[in-house]
């Protein structure tokens, strides 16, 4: 057995937690299909959002650490449940009044509204394809449609139809009495208007593989449940998919627990070990109140990606999955900085050690090597001092600082430049509060401008930062944090900042020194 089995063994990263519980399942040999099977569902009504990149990339890595820890070949499935009906019409897309007539339409019956698709639910299908080759994720496209069609699924529903009074008692205790007396796993699409029907099922013959529906009208129809005729409702759905694909792990939000459990017992019903699982918290607003995208209070993929490089989204993703965390605009600067963090820490850890680092679960195993880099918080409150809206204006500070790097030889650095003004822009500078210095901040900031004026040339910005603690120290801040964020709030205009020996030396000694001259001969910064 080579070291690095034996260090993924004994790994407490999450992820690692999560696999060793497929190297239980399948501690006799591979399965009969060939591989260990992942998968993650979608559906399609929607754009793909947040929530969709968090299950993507946790499940991925899980895949990462299993393939640590057994030779078993894998594949990840992302399922579309594209045959589902259109419940309502999105709040954002084009031609609503055209989508309002095809309400209870399979999605790929129905027209695309951005007029580039064969249906909407081939326009959103490509768009989720897009989004997920965009951040290089490794997987296979499973549509539902497909899948009832061409038949994939016919054993399934057959089986289904089979023990559909064992799956009606699982279903019916889970539901209210009203929506019980009508209720049937099977959906079966209309022979005269092509919807999915939500509708009483009065007569099953498992031997002809049919069901009899009431239609819209009030009329009986018998059709086959087989070759696209009829879908199932999600949560028998979810259990016939796993059964017939054989699905061996699929995570799903801590909102979804009961719906897992109906889908376990539906799945050992037709006659399958239910895949291993995985519930996550979900994502809470500035406010603490559950991200909705009906209410459209959280943060989509494209926001975060405006600020921030995919990276620090992933190790948001990974970080306390089983924790609730505000999802907000004010957990981007931290999320880039402590990723930028654990690549910097990677090279120099032991083997073991790298398996615990989240740089190892983002990259496989390979995280980048780190190169010249600030961190986020002080790209963006040197972004803020200068009141930057173009990148040569920081890469002016930036190439006295660190004269070896440019935009060329720094592309990360360069993107990052580019991220923190964004962010500044946006973020930043719409809250920005300068205030005067009280008697007591002014002494002090005067001994600072006393001290930058005749510091040695040489002096590093660890010199700095502990010439700057001294001076706090020899005032009477009621606790040495005041003087710090009197600084922040004097000469950023904002309650929190960088370690300020590091900004002092990037941004300049005189240039820092200018500024408190400006803030002691009572000048306004807010145009500094």
């Amino acid at each position: 057995m080579s070291d690095d089995r034996t260090y993924a063994q004994a790994a407490r990263a999450w992820p690692f937690e999560e696999a060793r519980k497929l190297v239980e399942r399948y501690k006799d040999g591979a399965p009969k299909k060939g591989y260990v099977l992942f998968e993650t569902g979608y559906g399609p009504s929607g754009l793909p959002h947040i929530g969709t990149f968090g299950e993507v990339v946790r499940t991925t890595m899980v895949r990462q650490a299993f393939q640590r820890l057994s030779d078993i070949p894998t594949k990840l499935f992302a399922f579309s449940d594209d045959m589902d009906g259109l419940r309502k019409v999105p709040t954002n897309v084009p031609n609503q009044e055209m989508l309002a007539k095809y309400i209870g339409m399979p999605l790929t019956k129905v027209p695309d509204p951005f007029g580039t698709h064969e249906s909407f639910g081939h326009h959103n299908n490509a768009m989720l394809r897009g989004f997920l080759d965009g951040f290089g994720f490794d997987y296979e496209f499973v549509s539902s449609t497909d899948c009832y069609h061409s038949g994939r699924f016919d054993e399934g529903l057959l089986n289904v139809l089979r023990n559909y009074d064992k799956i009606q008692e699982i279903m019916l205790a889970s539901l209210r009495e009203e929506r019980a007396l009508t209720y049937s796993p099977f959906l079966p699409v209309s022979q005269k208007t092509g919807k999915v029907l939500m509708t009483k099922v009065v007569k099953t013959d498992p031997a002809a593989g049919t069901i009899v529906y009431e239609e819209e009208d009030g009329s009986l129809v018998e059709t086959l449940v087989t070759g696209g005729r009829c879908k199932l409702q999600w949560k028998p759905d979810w259990g016939m998919r796993w059964h017939v694909l054989g699905v061996d792990y699929e995570m799903s939000g801590k909102d979804l627990i009961p719906s897992v459990d109906l889908g376990n017992k539906i799945c050992r019903v037709l006659g399958s070990k239910p895949p291993e699982g995985f519930n996550y918290e979900l994502f809470l607003d500035d406010k603490g109140q559950k991200i909705s995208k009906s209410k459209g209070n959280g943060l989509s993929v494209e926001e975060w990606l405006t600020y921030a490089p995919p990276e620090s989204l992933a190790l948001f993703m990974y970080s306390k999955p089983r924790a609730a965390k505000r999802l907000y605009f004010d957990v981007i600067p931290r999320a880039v900085d402590d990723y930028l963090t654990f690549v910097e820490k990677f090279p120099a850890e032991a083997p073991a050690q790298q398996l615990e680092n989240p740089a190892w679960h983002i990259h496989n195993g390979k995280p980048p090597r780190p190169g010249a880099t600030l961190s986020y918080g002080i790209l963006l409150n040197l972004a803020s001092v200068c009141n930057a809206e173009e990148k040569s204006t920081l890469w002016g500070f930036i190439s006295r600082y660190l004269p070896e790097a440019t935009p060329a030889t720094a592309p990360f650095l360069d993107k990052l430049v580019g991220y923190a003004i964004n962010y500044y822009r946006d973020h930043v500078k719409p809250q920005k509060r300068y205030r005067a210095p009280d008697a007591t901040e002014r002494a002090a900031l005067d001994e600072l401008l006393r001290y930058l004026d005749s510091a040695p040339a040489d002096a590093t910005a660890e010199d700095l930062q502990n010439e700057v603690y001294e001076i706090g120290k020899r005032h009477p801040f009621p606790e040495l944090k005041a003087w710090f964020k009197a600084l922040y709030e004097v000469l950023l205009g904002q309650d929190q900042g960088p370690r300020m020996g590091s900004f002092i030396a990037l941004y300049g000694r005189k240039e820092t020194a200018d500024l408190i001259r400006k803030v002691l001969n009572g000048e306004s910064l807010s145009a500094a």
